[in-house]
């Protein structure tokens, strides 16, 4: 119980049962608190930056996370100080390189989820695998970029001295859990985005760690999500003002836990979600084929259930390159993007004719290939500003129900979509997902606060407040609800069949372009 609610339980104050749920994102650590019956009932985000020593790395100082992690916990037991904590829940951004030596000291800035410095590393371990269907066959996931594998492979070739002091791994929110609990372990969901562990199984790929040359002790113990791995130590109660022997449990990758913060958690339902990339995933009760490793299955945080997804790198990231853009027209100020949705809102379905391309960083899911560009295709002097800032968000629309198609191929069905993210505030975005996918499209009162609320719930879960994530989802209620529209339908259908085709048709201009001297 914290010193607050141990003075409100001696003044005879009402004393509440809450969970934390802690998210050590990209951009900030989010904290929150909720009750038993998961109403938020506080929340507070602390922002940091991050740091790009070279064109393509992107890296972050460990220590960021926690300063911010402290600031956010303090705000949110300052606004409750009658809550008493049963339990502490973690989230966080997931692949991120976190190196320590022997004393737990971090050896270098940890190497984040969308650095891009480690290419030749994934293409050697696929190589070493037996190409992607050996991956496949040990994993069941290629080994992208993004993920922590290709990362310990680059440390050792390019960083040998520091390799060599090289003692323990761990992804960013299982450093936190190291700093409150002084333990080092992580869960099925975040090890999953490793590429070294053996999702169908739920255990590292030892067999893919011997191949690799890399020693299996540099990997923390893994944990079923709902696991209490640890207790909140001396130090961390110090650090963070949380009581001493406050239950932490697993928690989960920020991807993965999201999605029972949005109440998807049984087949049938699936997430999307607009951030700055986008994501459809949905839950599974046994992991699916992934026959050419375009789509990403990982361990869901409840056991016995798996995660199935498909990340598109570009899709609130092209509103925010289109909305600078367009700032550079206007002396620097840059339209809101609630003002782009309602002047898209000023078009109809199809844009005119109008499609978008959104791959401008690349691209992952479906087609996994950085030489990929974005475009508008089809511009005539017809068009106006309303035709492109509508064809923009249906070009994100399409693109993630060009990622669904390959979920759909896998036998993975929609009944309902639980739209998350930013673009999840625009009715016109949910719309057209709802016509696209021919389903109703909801938006729930958790998922806004993203991974610190399905980690707050995970928590519950471990502590016994609810007998399983199934009962935990349930504390996620619907707030708004959008239903297909026929026409609407009709036209995006229509703009995505010709969108569909428009990848292989420029792929090889895309390719000529990558390797042109033009952009440089």
């Amino acid at each position: 119980m914290s010193a607050s609610a141990t003075a409100s339980r001696r003044r005879g104050e009402a004393v509440t049962q809450a969970l934390l749920g802690i998210d050590i994102g990209t951009s900030g650590c989010k904290a929150l608190l909720i009750d038993g019956e998961g109403v938020v009932l506080a929340s507070h985000t602390e922002t940091y930056g991050l740091s790009q020593p070279r064109p393509g790395w992107t890296e972050q100082d460990p220590a960021s996370w926690i300063d911010g992690a402290r600031a956010a916990v303090a705000a949110v037991l300052a606004e409750r100080p009658e809550a008493e904590l049963a339990a502490v829940g973690l989230s966080g951004q997931m692949h991120g390189l976190t190196p320590l030596d022997a004393g737990h000291k971090v050896l270098r800035p940890a190497i984040l989820w969308n650095d891009q410095r480690n290419g030749a590393e994934c293409d050697a371990i696929t190589e070493r695998a037996g190409g992607i269907q050996g991956l496949l066959a040990r994993t069941n996931n290629r080994m992208l970029v993004g993920y922590t594998g290709g990362k310990i492979i680059w440390m050792r070739d390019h960083e040998p001295d520091l390799f060599g002091r090289l003692r323990h791994v761990v992804n960013p929110k299982d450093y936190l859990r190291l700093v409150l609990t002084g333990e080092i372990a992580t869960e099925v969901s975040d090890a999953s985005g490793t590429g070294l562990f053996d999702t169908r199984e739920r255990r590292w790929a030892s067999g893919l760690l011997e191949l690799l040359d890399l020693d299996a002790a540099i990997l923390p113990p893994c944990h079923e999500s709902h696991v209490v791995s640890g207790r909140v130590g001396r130090s961390g109660a110090a650090l963070f003002g949380i009581p001493e022997g406050t239950p932490v449990v697993g928690g989960g990758g920020d991807s993965v836990i999201q999605t029972i913060g949005s109440g998807v958690i049984t087949p049938g339902a699936l997430q999307t979600t607009i951030g700055t990339a986008g994501i459809v995933a949905a839950a599974l009760d046994a992991p699916v084929a992934d026959p050419d490793g375009r789509l990403q299955v990982f361990c869901n945080v409840a056991p016995s259930k798996w995660h199935c997804m498909g990340v598109s790198l570009n899709a609130g990231g092209a509103m925010e390159w289109f909305r600078t853009m367009l700032a550079g027209f206007r002396g620097g100020e840059a339209p809101s993007a609630k003002d782009m949705a309602g002047t898209a809102a000023n078009a109809p379905a199809g844009s005119h004719g109008l499609v978008f391309l959104p791959y401008l960083n690349g691209e992952r899911c479906p087609h996994p290939d950085p030489s990929a560009r974005g475009g508008f295709v089809g511009l005539t002097a017809r068009h106006a500003a309303a035709d492109m800032a509508r064809s923009l968000m249906e070009g994100v629309t399409h693109s993630l129900f060009d990622i669904y198609r390959l979920m759909e191929a896998a036998g993975i069905g929609r009944s309902i979509i639980k739209a998350s993210g930013g673009g999840a505030r625009s009715t016109l975005w949910r719309q057209m997902q709802a016509d696209l996918f021919g389903c109703d499209v909801v938006t729930t009162d958790g998922a806004a606060e993203g991974g610190a609320f399905g980690a707050a719930l995970v928590a519950g879960v471990g502590v016994g407040v609810w007998a399983d994530a199934v009962e935990a989802a349930k504390s996620c209620r619907a707030v708004t609800r959008e239903t297909p529209d026929a026409a609407g339908a009709a036209a995006m259908r229509e703009a995505f069949a010709i969108y569909a085709g428009l990848y292989d048709d420029l792929s090889g201009a895309f390719s000529a372009l990558s390797g042109s001297g033009l952009d440089r």
